[in-house]
């Protein structure tokens, strides 16, 4: 089993900053890639930003230059950094790992979702 934990959304004025955390624990052998989602009422989930094992980043355009999407490999961690938030950005954020597990292959498991609202 694989327990997927996210924290630090909240919220805030328009330019403003906030910083979110997903830590995944259980009985984990590796993780592969790592996603931040987010989902705005009334519209479809879209990946935000992702993370290989090795490093490389990969934005939405329209986060590009704002958001930085970093991982702990320590930790089992990713994070997501939002600068210079706009009431766009509003949506529930959901953090996905890739985990392939002691007794399975690799498979997607999901956090429960975490609300950022920015206000103009």
């Amino acid at each position: 089993q694989v327990q997927v934990v996210e924290s630090g959304g909240g919220s805030v004025q328009a330019g403003g900053s906030l910083r979110l955390s997903c830590a995944a624990s259980g009985s984990i052998f590796s993780i592969n890639a790592m996603n931040w989602y987010r989902q705005a009422p009334g519209k479809q989930r879209e990946l935000v930003a992702a993370i290989t094992s090795g490093g490389t980043t990969n934005y939405v355009d329209s986060v590009k230059g704002r958001f930085t999407i970093s991982r702990d490999n320590a930790k089992n961690t990713v994070y997501l950094q939002m600068n210079s938030l706009k009431p766009e950005d509003t949506a529930v954020y959901y953090c996905n790992v890739v985990v392939r597990t002691y007794d399975s292959w690799y498979r997607d498991y999901w956090g429960q979702g975490t609300q950022v609202t920015v206000s103009s």
